[in-house]
């Protein structure tokens, strides 16, 4: 196979960036390509691309990455002092409360603690595409497992729930918020709801590639699609398969709403300047979280084993608790992964914010190289401070 070309800049001091990026596009994405970017202290050091028709604005689907751009808009409403995260889903969502749902808090459902992750007989790639749909189907559905108690992820209904919540309170949807207070202002090249004039630079998402030996371990290992992680990764619908799960940002539909908790559209640069806009500001602009909302929500809320994601996924309020799982990060660090393989996250200690892209799916949802990445980028980024 021949080398892919990496292209795009890295600045002085974040050579090595490029090496371990090459390396990785090398052994992980066969010829399918890949974005990496990266900020310092609100400042680009990172932003590169590889493979073919890959660019550095190619904009491909997030999955739940997507969840980081909707915990964001929370984030703003609690600094705003509009949502109290401890009052319950039902008190700005009544019909929530059917089905023993009424103790619900929303921090419940935003650290994956409410007990629902999906709902009986699974949903179609119709209704995954809405989460006014999503909703709709969920308010007679029964929490899966005490709320409050463990911790389970709820893929594709996190957002649908709180989505509810954040119209109740503003009027608006989590979609037309981010809009509005994040992306617009920043023009930041994420969407939650990929306008029709930019389609054309969306590249979908390609299957993932494995050996037979690789398929045959996942499918011995494959979630039961009637318990808990099989319900939250839709697998109990009728012909619906964990390819499928891949390939839901291919859906035009999906992409045109923006549902929150998967229906994301970006690029590595635009994830990476999210999270910059976020926590240090980007182009000598003011950060758009003050330092006690950034202590707020990344306080670390669910470790420990998840019912449907494993060892390795613990939460803060809306993100993902990323010191947990970059071990090298500050304690205040937060993201999201989604599940092809892309990722973001702020380190606030550092600086730092991140984001990868990746064009074909990660193997049984999970993208190892991130890892690799985030670590050889926080280290240039600490010398860098040196």
């Amino acid at each position: 196979m021949n080398a892919i070309e990496v292209q795009g800049i890295v600045a002085a001091g974040f050579e090595e960036v490029r090496a371990e990026f090459a390396a990785v596009v090398a052994e992980e994405n066969g010829k399918s390509g890949a974005q990496l970017a990266a900020f310092v202290r609100g400042q680009q050091v990172v932003d590169l691309w590889a493979g073919p028709q890959v660019t550095g604005t190619t904009l491909t689907g997030l999955h739940s990455t997507s969840k980081g751009a909707a915990a964001l808009v929370v984030a703003l409403l609690i600094q705003d002092g509009a949502i109290d995260v401890d009052q319950t889903v039902a008190h700005y969502w009544p019909r929530f409360a059917a089905a023993g749902k009424e103790r619900i808090t929303v921090r419940d459902v935003l650290v994956h603690r409410c007990g629902i992750v999906g709902v009986d007989g699974g949903f179609t790639v119709a209704e995954l595409a809405d989460e006014r749909v999503i909703a709709e189907r969920l308010v007679e559905q029964r929490p899966l497992f005490e709320p409050g108690v463990v911790h389970g992820y709820g893929g594709f209904v996190t957002h649908a729930i709180v989505g509810e919540v954040v119209r109740a309170i503003t009027g608006s949807t989590i979609q037309q918020l981010f809009e509005r207070r994040i992306r617009a202002p920043y023009g930041l090249d994420v969407y939650l709801g990929l306008p029709a004039e930019l389609e054309h630079r969306y590249l979908p998402i390609l299957p993932w590639q494995a050996t037979a030996e690789m398929e045959a371990a996942f499918a011995a290992n494959s979630p039961n699609p009637h318990g808990i992680a099989g319900i939250s990764y839709n697998l109990n619908a009728r012909d619906f398969t964990a390819a499928d799960v891949m390939a839901l940002p291919n859906n035009a539909t999906l992409r045109r709403l923006g549902q929150a908790s998967a229906g994301g559209v970006g690029s590595a640069s635009g994830v990476a300047a999210m999270y910059a806009a976020a926590v240090t500001g980007i182009d000598g602009r003011d950060p758009l979280l003050s330092l006690e909302t950034i202590a707020t929500i990344s306080a670390i809320h669910s470790s420990g084993a998840d019912l449907v994601r494993g060892a390795r996924a613990p939460y803060t309020l809306g993100f993902e608790a990323k010191s947990l799982l970059y071990p090298f990060l500050g304690a205040n660090a937060f993201g999201h992964t989604g599940s092809a393989g892309s990722d973001g996250f702020a380190d606030p200690h550092s600086g730092l914010t991140y984001g990868y892209t990746r064009r074909r799916a990660a193997f049984a949802f999970n993208a190892p190289e991130n890892t690799r990445l985030a670590a050889v980028l926080h280290r240039a980024a600490v010398a860098s401070a040196a």
